[in-house]
Formats: C-alpha cells, structure tokens, sequence
C-alpha cells in the first residue's frame, strides 16, 4: 500500500513538471510574437486623418473583412468578438481593428488623426484619452467629491 501511494505521487510529480515546462515553453514563444508585434506597430506606424462612419464589437468575417487579412487571422482570433471600425481613409472606405481602449473613445461620425499601423489603429492623435472615457456612477461621484474637497 506504502509503495503504491509513493508510485502515484512520483507519476503526478512528472505530469506536473511536464505541465509546467510545456506553459513555459509556450509564454516563451508567445512573449516573442508579441514583441515581434509591437516592433512591427512601431516600424510602421503612420499618424493618418479618418473619418470614422461607424464602430461595433462582431466577430471578423469575410464580409466586414478584405479576404486576404481573413484568411491570415488564427482560428481563435475568428472566433473572438472583435472592435471593428469602418472608416474613410481619404476617398476609400476601409474596416480597420483596434484595441478596446482606444475602440471606447472613439468619436463617431467624426474627423479624427489617428496612429495607423496598416489597419490596426494604434492610437488617436491630439485627444486625451482619460477625459473622453466614459465613467461609471462611482467614477463619476468620486470625481465630484474630490473636486468639491480641492475648492475648499
């Protein structure tokens, strides 16, 4: 009985450790495709004036998408929701991605400079972000009584 207890705890041991050396291995890789991500958004960062017709959270499809940057995309990223923005880049319209911050600030119906990364928009040029985010109710009261508290 003693050595059968012993016998399971050294095989969990293992499967642990290979586990562990497995998601290792994999934020490895994906620390370097990122990195590789961002040096690309740097590289290739444009500062562009748009006119943004529209926004909405949806899953890509080949419908809201050019079929080329779809068919390139990961199963996973597909099957996710993500920030689509249509607008008019010069006389063409185009969708464009963006990050969930820079998607809840965004003006519709509006001119705006934005930093474009080929159609990642990375961010909006000459707005401050902060004060444009929409606030929730505790935001909102605790922004009131600091500043009713510094007036004093």
């Amino acid at each position: 009985m003693n050595g059968n207890f012993s016998d399971v705890l050294i095989i969990i041991t293992v499967v642990l450790a290979i586990i562990v050396a497995a998601l290792y291995y994999f934020n490895k890789v994906s620390m370097r495709k990122m990195i590789q991500a961002q040096d690309f958004i740097d590289n290739n960062r444009a500062t562009v004036q748009i006119f943004v017709i529209d926004k909405k959270q949806e899953k890509p499809s080949p419908s809201n998408l050019p079929k080329a940057v779809y068919e390139q995309m990961p199963r996973t990223t597909k099957m996710r929701k993500a920030n689509l923005v249509r607008a008019k880049i010069g006389p063409q319209i185009a969708t464009l991605i963006c990050d969930k911050p820079v998607f809840n600030v965004l003006p519709v119906k509006k001119n705006i400079k934005v930093d474009l990364a080929g159609m990642y928009i990375v961010g909006i040029t000459g707005m401050n972000l902060e004060n444009k985010k929409k606030k929730t109710l505790t935001e909102k009261m605790s922004l009131n009584l600091n500043q009713k508290i510094s007036k004093k």
